[in-house]
């Protein structure tokens, strides 16, 4: 069985965001077990990038091969008024819920919620999707180095006592709320993300549906950090004195078990997705995952 995975989203602006990381890590542990081989060789190929408004599946099946998935959530259609997906993404959807159906042997997701969703919105067997989990990466760990870490808040002048969050800004992740949260607790909040700090700075337009709900907004109260590297979150996980994951729906929410693996407070909504990740007490790593996807190939 010869595997290929489309690296696509490795050398797009994806590469530093979720799609990046699963794409990545996934690849490095598959590694462990196989020989990836390229597309024209493969006897499955997996795709690991879908927006339902854009076409993500082929069109046309290749011959003698198999075709894997990634769905990781399906957001905008849960909250179609603050992701209007115009008259081509909508056609756009109505194609892809058609390929996908006829095209896609297997599609893996990330969580039961995400799972629910896709059956719900594009009509597939539940029997078609896998659940694959989520990890922390291995760089996110506890820091005992006290001088490593009063480096890093001297250079992004982080204060001495503040709630985290990292990530993007749009409208499940319920930032307005978050903010009003540390407003009323008193306790400075400190977002790292690239969109955050192009809000702040009015760099970025808030006229698309996705981002009104940021209008009008007090950040008097929010240090905004812009793309932050892994080495220099890490040190920033240590020293919030919580990380705070606010989100009204999630497909998984990776920073939240980030910010446990580097023995930080967090504070969660109850959601449908963090009881998932959180009660549950699961041990996640990339060898499992990429166990769990082998099997997932072997069986579509």
């Amino acid at each position: 069985m010869k595997v290929a995975i489309d690296e696509r989203p490795l050398g797009s602006g994806d590469a530093i965001r979720g799609i990046g990381v699963y794409t990545r890590e996934l690849i490095e542990a598959l590694k462990k077990y196989k020989v990836l081989s390229n597309k024209e060789n493969a006897d499955i190929i997996h795709f690991t990038k879908f927006n339902p408004f854009f076409i993500s599946v082929p069109f046309v099946k290749p011959k003698n091969k198999r075709l894997v998935l990634t769905i990781y959530d399906l957001i905008p259609l849960v909250y179609p008024e603050h992701y209007p997906p115009g008259l081509g993404g909508k056609i756009n959807f109505w194609i892809n819920k058609y390929l996908i159906n006829k095209n896609i042997d297997a599609i893996i997701t990330i969580s039961e919620t995400s799972k629910k969703d896709i059956c719900r919105f594009l009509g597939v067997n539940p029997n078609k999707v896998f659940l694959t989990y989520l990890a922390p990466r291995k760089i996110f760990k506890s820091i005992t180095d006290h001088r490593s870490l009063i480096t890093v808040r001297n250079k992004y002048n982080l204060p001495s006592t503040f709630a985290l969050y990292v990530g993007d800004i749009n409208y499940n992740k319920n930032i307005p709320g978050l903010i009003e949260m540390c407003k009323d607790a008193r306790i400075p909040l400190v977002i790292a993300g690239k969109q955050a700090k192009a809000v702040k700075d009015k760099s970025l337009s808030l006229s698309h549906p996705e981002l009104q709900h940021l209008e009008n907004l007090d950040w008097g109260n929010v240090t905004t950090l812009g793309f932050v590297p892994d080495e220099d979150l890490v040190a920033i996980y240590n020293l919030a004195d919580v990380y705070i994951q606010p989100s009204l729906y999630e497909g998984f929410a990776l920073p939240v078990l980030e910010a446990k693996a580097c023995e930080t407070w967090v504070i969660a909504t109850r959601i449908q997705t963090h009881v998932e990740v959180l009660e549950n007490n699961r041990k996640y790593s990339w060898d499992k995952t990429a166990k769990e996807t082998l099997d997932v190939y072997k069986n579509c």
